[in-house]
């Protein structure tokens, strides 16, 4: 049987050092708010005037947040006053699988786990931080953010909508049954089988 391949998904976010934080943050929660299962109180985040849902999950938050501030020290770190920085995050939800029986498996690895995480679905953002020289550069961008933003938002709700049929079935009465990953500046590489983020 052919394993089934994974969708990825790549959004492009062109942004100003003063909105990229919370323009990340704001398309992060908007692919986890379609994402994460478990039930929830839904919360709300505003961006350049776009409202944009939020996962109230602590540990998810502070996920976000530390991988938002790793992106912005290094976007800020490589910026030049007459040009712009490029960085890239990675997002990958997994299931839980049973690991198949046969051969010598985690007897001699030592991993013994009867599970294992298959990635089911990527997405990749991909910043570009631009720094504006004048005046009329920096409104022109502003202006520009906003309907970005919303067609980023927009997009995901249609694939969410659209592409449902690799999801995998709920398993687990665990919390959150997807495991999850969000890697800074990940590198696809292809081994015939899988694509692997590594950072």
């Amino acid at each position: 049987m052919e394993p089934r391949k994974r969708p990825e998904y790549v959004l492009e976010v062109l942004a100003d050092p003063t909105c990229v934080k919370d323009i990340v943050r704001g398309i992060l929660h908007t692919i986890f708010f379609h994402r994460y299962f478990p039930s929830m109180r839904p919360s709300s985040l505003d961006v350049l005037d776009l409202t944009l849902p939020v996962v109230a999950d602590p540990e998810l938050e502070t996920l976000i947040e530390t991988r938002v501030g790793q992106l912005v020290r290094q976007l800020s770190s490589t910026s030049s006053p007459t040009g712009g920085s490029r960085g890239e995050l990675g997002v990958r939800f997994f299931e839980k699988r049973r690991r198949k029986a046969g051969g010598l498996g985690g007897w001699l690895t030592g991993t013994g786990k009867s599970e294992e995480e298959v990635c089911w679905e990527v997405w990749k953002l991909k910043i570009t931080l631009t720094t504006p020289t004048t005046d009329t550069e920096r409104m022109t961008l502003l202006r520009a953010e906003a309907p970005a933003l919303q067609r980023i938002a927009m997009t995901i709700v249609k694939i969410v909508n659209r592409d449902k049929d690799h999801i995998p079935p709920i398993t687990t009465s665990e919390t959150n049954p997807f495991p999850y990953e969000i890697l800074l500046n990940p590198r696809a590489e292809y081994d015939g089988k899988t694509i692997g983020f590594f950072s």
